[in-house]
């Protein structure tokens, strides 16, 4: 995997919106805090655009910004303004060979999850973090420093509290994945994911609990889950249950999925659409600890490409 060049200071990120529409004050919001760590700020030419309901302007104003950022050498990486819907939309027009050439960080979650598995298929590390549509909210300071010092070089280790219900272990390999109907949403298409000796990271919102169990058959029905060199469950946001109650619980879904095989499960991890939302590399290699003190994900790197 090709890992882009460490921003420094005076260099200039990109806000673009793939999906759903942000509102002005929640831009200036993240641009005066990008400009505090040092940094020029470009915002995409329609991000404001009036021309959908729901979007953040056209398919084809979409495209267009972020296609403009990924061309510019002056861009030194984007960060994605918020999820919500529609990055799969422009995903297949995007023509990534400029940022072959001249790699940048692209930054997200949730919606970004489209981009990040693109990016790892085409053979780069993205950063999975928090986006600007959460910078000035309240409780999210220890999501924004990591993705600093992320952006800035450094590279760190996620901690998690101990679970009942996680399977000990210890493995390694590169991380993927990010949200899960989105992981989902890329089965069958250029996006679709080699899950092979890889830790998977899961991260979900405001979804049935049916749907839960249905999405994770649906990557065991495909082989995904077979050969995984571990799995982490990271925030799991404002699950639903249906009437009568699904009656199995996240943990349940889970575990009936991968108790044939053997490799490490953690759950509870601060990734995902809570505070903390820390910051990870996605496409880096990374070592796995789950113990009964509790479960950590830190960096096992590779020599640099």
């Amino acid at each position: 995997m090709t890992r882009p060049p460490s921003l420094e200071k005076g260099d200039t990120i990109g806000i673009v919106a793939t999906g759903k529409k942000i509102s002005v004050d929640e831009i200036k919001s993240a641009e005066r805090i990008l400009k505090s760590w040092g940094l020029s700020v470009d915002i995409g030419s329609h991000v404001f655009s009036e021309s959908h309901q729901y979007l953040a302007g056209s398919d084809e104003e979409r495209t267009q910004d972020f296609q403009s950022m990924l061309d510019s050498q002056e861009i030194k990486a984007i960060i994605c303004a918020r999820g919500g819907y529609g990055t799969t939309r422009i995903l297949d027009n995007l023509d990534f060979t400029k940022f072959i050439n001249h790699p940048k960080w692209i930054v997200g979650f949730s919606d970004i999850t489209a981009l990040h598995l693109k990016l790892m298929k085409t053979g780069f590390e993205t950063i999975h973090g928090i986006m600007p549509v959460l910078f000035s909210k309240q409780n999210y300071a220890d999501s924004l420093e990591s993705l600093k010092q992320i952006l800035f070089g450094n590279h760190l280790s996620i901690h998690a509290e101990p679970r009942p219900f996680n399977r000990i272990g210890k493995s390694s390999g590169l991380v993927i994945g990010g949200n899960l109907s989105l992981l989902i949403d890329s089965l069958a298409t250029s996006s679709e994911p080699d899950l092979n000796e890889k830790i998977l990271i899961i991260e979900e919102v405001d979804e049935y609990f049916y749907k839960i169990d249905r999405m994770f058959m649906q990557l065991k029905r495909s082989g995904k889950l077979n050969n995984l060199a571990g799995l982490v469950i990271g925030h799991m946001t404002e699950l639903k249950d249906t009437s009568p109650g699904f009656h199995e619980t996240l943990e349940e879904i889970v575990l009936n999925k991968v108790n044939e095989y053997s490799y490490p499960v953690a759950f509870g991890f601060p990734i995902g659409h809570e505070f903390p939302n820390l910051a990870w590399r996605h496409g880096s290699r990374m070592g796995l600890t789950v113990s009964k003190q509790g479960s950590e994900l830190h960096p096992d790197e590779p020599p640099l490409i």
